[in-house]
């Protein structure tokens, strides 16, 4: 099933640096945030990054968490991609992944710290 990416829910400029997660390959992607809503959000992807168009990714910027899926993604001129997210409600499995990701990060930063 295909989701088309609902433009008329209004998005609000959020420049930001973040990273993107991409669920089935859990590959880590620095990305520019361009803005955000309720229904989804725009990025900048690095040149180099393969097409995510249909996969789903966790988001995450600043102050938000976004799970969603990649609904188009198209070249610009300098190389670099600008992708379209349309959000998803988190799954209890995509939830348990970030907090046992959390949990594993906290755990590695205080055996670091002593």
């Amino acid at each position: 099933m295909e989701r088309k990416e609902r433009r008329r829910l209004g998005r609000v400029a959020y420049s930001s640096a973040g990273i993107a997660v991409v669920c089935d390959t859990e590959a880590v992607i620095r990305v520019g945030v361009l803005d955000v809503g309720p229904s989804g959000a725009s990025l900048i992807l690095p040149a180099e990054t393969a097409d995510l168009t249909g996969k789903d990714l966790i988001l995450i910027a600043d102050t938000m968490i976004m799970y969603a899926d990649v609904v188009r993604q198209e070249r610009l001129e300098n190389g670099a991609w600008r992708a379209g997210l349309a959000s998803r409600k988190f799954s209890r499995d995509v939830l348990q992944y970030l907090f046992d990701s959390i949990e594993l990060k906290s755990k590695y930063e205080e055996s670091n710290d002593e």
